[in-house]
């Protein structure tokens, strides 16, 4: 942790440079999730990154900006940083390129070697982004229950418990309280959470109570996705089950995370 870019003071960069990029091999934290290298991973997914803050220079030296995004997969090797990837987009900024292609094709060739896998990228307007606007999730917002919780207990997986009495249900989940913090700053990292299952109905209350207890805790947005899916995985036993963070912005990017065992959308 101490080498990574997150963390330490930065001169920002006034010409384009990729060696910016810094990996974080995604095994390590994996391990604590009793998933070993080499071993089939239990969910497919992606890691959407939203970039808020895309420039370049035309051939011309004039400045274009742009919104765009990024879908890194989860099975790549590695994870790449967050400061580090800010401070690549800002090594951007006085680069000139062709047109937008060439941007398109210099940012997929740049991650995908840091990923260590072929990444997705699209880029938007900024005006086409501004008129969709933001949608909440749906499902059935779990922040309603009048719960009384201590929260400085971290996140206890035996929480997680189920109607035995009910069959098989499909059901989807929200909640607006996950939050965890940066595992090298500390800074706190706010997220909605969507649950989607199919298999016997999850106690809703032992659930919330359980991603409140992520309150303290110093994970990466992508490691603290997977232990949400592998315990609710283990602990409940449903038959499909897809796990989907959305992470506030924070410096121009938003980090998340999707996880699911299916042919989810």
């Amino acid at each position: 942790m101490p080498t990574i870019p997150l963390g330490q003071a930065t001169q920002y960069p006034d010409q384009y440079d990729p060696s910016l990029l810094f990996p974080i091999p995604r095994a390590e934290n994996r391990l604590k999730l009793d998933i070993k290298p080499n071993q089939a991973l239990p969910f497919v997914g992606v890691d959407i990154w939203n970039v808020f803050e895309l420039g370049w220079l035309n051939k011309k030296g004039k400045s274009k900006i742009a919104l765009a995004e990024f879908q890194i997969p989860a099975d790549s090797p590695n994870m790449i940083e967050s400061k580090s990837f800010k401070l690549y987009l800002n090594s951007l900024n006085s680069e000139r390129f062709e047109d937008e292609v060439e941007v398109r094709e210099r940012l997929i060739a740049d991650l995908s070697a840091v990923a260590g896998s072929k990444i997705a990228t699209r880029i938007n307007p900024t005006e086409t982004v501004a008129k969709k606007g933001m949608q909440e999730m749906s499902g059935v917002l779990m922040d309603r229950l009048n719960i009384e919780i201590d929260p400085n207990l971290p996140a206890d997986p035996s929480l997680l418990e189920v109607n035995e009495s009910f069959g098989s249900v499909e059901q989807c989940l929200v909640s607006h309280l996950l939050k965890s913090n940066c595992p090298v700053t500390d800074q706190p990292d706010w997220a909605s959470v969507q649950i989607r299952y199919q298999g016997r109905p999850i106690l809703e209350e032992g659930l919330l109570r359980y991603l409140i207890g992520f309150r303290q805790k110093g994970e990466f947005h992508e490691h603290c996705v997977e232990t949400i899916f592998c315990d609710i995985k283990r602990q409940c036993k449903p038959e499909k089950l897809s796990v989907y963070a959305r992470y506030t912005r924070r410096g121009g990017l938003d980090i998340n995370p999707f996880r699911t065992d299916h042919n989810a959308p």
